[in-house]
C-alpha cells in the first residue's frame, strides 16, 4: 500500500442566509453562489463528510481513509478513541451579517441527548470591518431567571459580554458559554466534530420564506453557564520561527507559527495527525523524499500521524494555525 501524504479536502459550502462573499474575495474560494457563510475544509460530521481533492486517494472520504489506515493517519490513541470518527471539525466562517445567539452542549449532554460528541471550538480572526464585535459569555454573573426576563424582551445583548475584535484574535468557547459572532468577521473555528447548535436569539431575523428561524429555548436553559464570567479573550504574543499555543484542551491543542525562513517541525513523540490552517502568505510543505506541496492562505491540510517531520518553507512571511489532538 503505497504511503500517506499531506492531505487536502474538498471544501464543503454551507449558504447560511448570514453570509457573504468573503471566502472567494478575501481566501479565494470558488464558492457556489451568494451568500456563503462556511467552508467546511475538513469534517468528519455525518452527512458532511469530506472528500480527498488530489492524489492518488483523490475522491476517497475522510472516513474510508480512516477505516483503512486507522492509526496511520489519525494517530494509535486517537483510532482507540475515536474509531472511525475524525475528531474535528474545521471551518472558515464570513459572518455577513450578525450570527445567532448560541450555546452548544457537552459530551454528556449530547451523548443523552443526540448521540452524539459535545461542541467545544475557538475562533481565531482573520478579517473584522473597524467596529465589529462578537459576543462571549456574560458580562457578569446572572440568574436563570434574570436571562429569561432579557431573553423574553429582546434584550439579551445588554447582559453579554461584548468584545471588539482585530485579526490575530482569539477566542476559546467551551461548551456552555453562550456565544455569536458579530457581522464583518471573517474567521477560522477549531472543534470538536459536532453540529449540534441551541440558537437562543436570532435578532427577530426571518428565512427567505419569511418565517422566524427555530430557537431552542428550552434545551439551552440547562446548558448555559450562567455564572461564565471570563476570562474570554487569549492573550499571546507571536514570535518568529516559534510556535506559540493558543488554546489547549482535552480535545485539540492550537498554535500559531509565523515564519520568514524555514522551519523544521518533529512529530516523533506525537501520537496525532497534524492539522496546517494558512491564514496567510504561503508555504511549501516538505517532508521526506516525496514531492512538496504548497499550501496557502485559505487552504488547510492534513499532516498524517505517519509523517513524523515536515520542514515549512514560506514564501517571504506567512503563518499557520498548527492543530492537533494532545
Amino acid at each position: 500500500m503505497p504511503g500517506l501524504y499531506p492531505l487536502k479536502f474538498k471544501p464543503i459550502f454551507k449558504p447560511y442566509i448570514w453570509g457573504g462573499s468573503r471566502l472567494q474575495t478575501s481566501l479565494g474560494k470558488k464558492i457556489p453562489g451568494y451568500p456563503t457563510a462556511e467552508s467546511w475544509e475538513i469534517s468528519g460530521v455525518k452527512g458532511n463528510i469530506s472528500v480527498v481533492a488530489e492524489g492518488f486517494l483523490k475522491g476517497n472520504s475522510l472516513q474510508e481513509l480512516v477505516e483503512v489506515y486507522m492509526g496511520d493517519l489519525v494517530g494509535d490513541k486517537i483510532y482507540e478513541r475515536f474509531g472511525i470518527e475524525f475528531p474535528l471539525l474545521i471551518k472558515f466562517i464570513d459572518a455577513n451579517q450578525d450570527l445567532s445567539i448560541q450555546v452548544h452542549p457537552d459530551d454528556e449532554t449530547a451523548r443523552i441527548r443526540h448521540k452524539a460528541f459535545g461542541k467545544t471550538e475557538m475562533w481565531y480572526v482573520l478579517e473584522a470591518d473597524e467596529g465589529s464585535a462578537l459576543y462571549s459569555g456574560f458580562r457578569r454573573k446572572v440568574s436563570r431567571d434574570e436571562y429569561l426576563h432579557h431573553l423574553e424582551n429582546g434584550t439579551l445583548s445588554e447582559i453579554l459580554n461584548r468584545e471588539e475584535v482585530h485579526p490575530g484574535d482569539v477566542f476559546f468557547i467551551p461548551a456552555g458559554r453562550i456565544h455569536g459572532i458579530g457581522k464583518g468577521i471573517l474567521l477560522t473555528e477549531i472543534q470538536q466534530t459536532s453540529d449540534i447548535t441551541y440558537r437562543v436569539y436570532d435578532w427577530g431575523r426571518v428565512d427567505k420564506e419569511g418565517l422566524p428561524r427555530p430557537l431552542h429555548t428550552d434545551l439551552a436553559l440547562d446548558v448555559i453557564n450562567f455564572g461564565d464570567t471570563g476570562p474570554f479573550k487569549t492573550v499571546y504574543s507571536p514570535r518568529l520561527n516559534r510556535p506559540v499555543k493558543l488554546v489547549q484542551c482535552p480535545y485539540f491543542t492550537t498554535q500559531r507559527l509565523d515564519a520568514d525562513q524555514t522551519v523544521t517541525r518533529d512529530y516523533f513523540a506525537l501520537d496525532s495527525f497534524v492539522i496546517y490552517i494558512c491564514t496567510s502568505g504561503s508555504f511549501t510543505i516538505h517532508y521526506g523524499e516525496e514531492k512538496p506541496v504548497t499550501l496557502v492562505r485559505g487552504e488547510t491540510i492534513l499532516i498524517p500521524a505517519e509523517i513524523k517531520q515536515v520542514t515549512l518553507v514560506p514564501e517571504g512571511q506567512g503563518t499557520l494555525l498548527e492543530v492537533f489532538v494532545p
